[in-house]
């Protein structure tokens, strides 16, 4: 790990930020560059502490970075340490009481961060501890970011996509049934944009490092909850969100890593015996149906990496739901 504190704006060096913003890069090309031009035209861009965080990128993504208002750091990793784990890593190199983490394919408004601050800062909210702002997509339309607390059998029944086929009666983990225009309280928002006080984080201890990508964020907002804090979607601020990132273009790994961090946070807050059901049921179900999907409505090259998605997860999966050590 080598840390670069040279790409820091010349013209302005804050002793004390307000908010440390922590982002994990890995081969992200030029949406790390519009996330960090937008977060430097910022109202508050002077207040802000950039912590990227590059996970062994081949791209050359995280060469020649600099802003000219908001602080910027760059710490690069030698071999890619996953997605929690590079989040941790950035927390701990700030200071602010509020810590963001946020994804190179969001582009945050020039007040987006100034309301999501003030809205934590507000004495009637002293309760909220994790906050999420409202996502929209390229065309300008409101994302259904904003997801419940997974049970068991959602996760079962989802791996038969009974979720899509029937979803009165098997809820899917996305609240999509609701248009996101409303500030309220939630079970989970997406990690994609995720603001909580720095001081929880760390009562938390931070994210848990199990989860290489995927259900970080999910596991968080649960611990958050179970400590008596209040996850929130802000409707007053919004970000664009393009979705899918450095991961598509490694579809397979995509799908595997997907599986496999839906094992273990069944294995770690269900036990083993519904973590290694889960699992088989990803084997012998789902990626089946997923490859008969892909190949007959996409293409072949689809279907072939799902293929590839489903040999590391025979690989793995059923080896991870029964070890010891997800589920302690």
């Amino acid at each position: 790990m080598v840390s670069d504190s040279g790409a820091r704006g010349a013209a302005f060096q804050t002793p004390d930020p307000t908010v440390d913003i922590v982002i994990v890069n890995w081969n992200s090309q030029r949406l790390l560059r519009e996330c960090l031009a937008a977060l430097d035209q910022s109202t508050i861009a002077e207040r802000l502490n950039v912590i990227l965080v590059d996970n062994a990128s081949t791209d050359g993504s995280a060469e020649a970075l600099a802003t000219e208002r908001a602080q910027l750091d760059i710490v690069r990793n030698t071999e890619n340490r996953g997605f929690a784990a590079a989040c941790n890593q950035g927390a701990k190199e700030g200071r602010a009481p509020l810590l963001l983490f946020v994804n190179p394919d969001v582009r945050v408004r020039p007040d987006t961060m100034a309301a999501a601050m003030r809205y934590l800062d507000d004495r009637g909210h002293c309760g909220v501890g994790v906050l999420g702002v409202q996502l929209t997509d390229a065309g300008g339309h409101v994302q259904r970011c904003c997801a419940r607390t997974p049970t068991p059998a959602t996760l079962l029944l989802q791996t038969l996509f009974l979720d899509r086929l029937f979803p009165a009666l098997v809820r899917p983990h996305f609240l999509t049934e609701w248009d996101h225009g409303d500030t309220r309280p939630v079970d989970q928002v997406m990690g994609a944009f995720l603001m909580i006080r720095r001081a929880l984080f760390e009562q938390l201890g931070g994210f848990d490092e199990r989860f290489f990508l995927y259900y970080e964020d999910v596991d968080l907002c649960l611990a958050a909850r179970q400590a008596g804090w209040t996850v929130v979607h802000y409707a007053g601020a919004q970000a664009s969100h393009t979705g899918g990132g450095s991961t598509a273009a490694v579809k397979d790994r995509r799908l595997y890593h997907h599986a496999r961090s839906r094992v273990a946070y069944v294995a770690k807050h269900h036990g083993r015996g519904a973590a290694i059901l889960l699992a088989g049921l990803i084997l012998f179900a789902e990626m089946p149906i997923r490859w008969a999907h892909a190949t007959l409505t996409r293409s072949p090259r689809e279907g072939w990496l799902v293929i590839r998605g489903m040999a590391l997860s025979w690989r793995h999966l059923l080896s991870l739901a029964s070890h010891r050590d997800v589920s302690e």
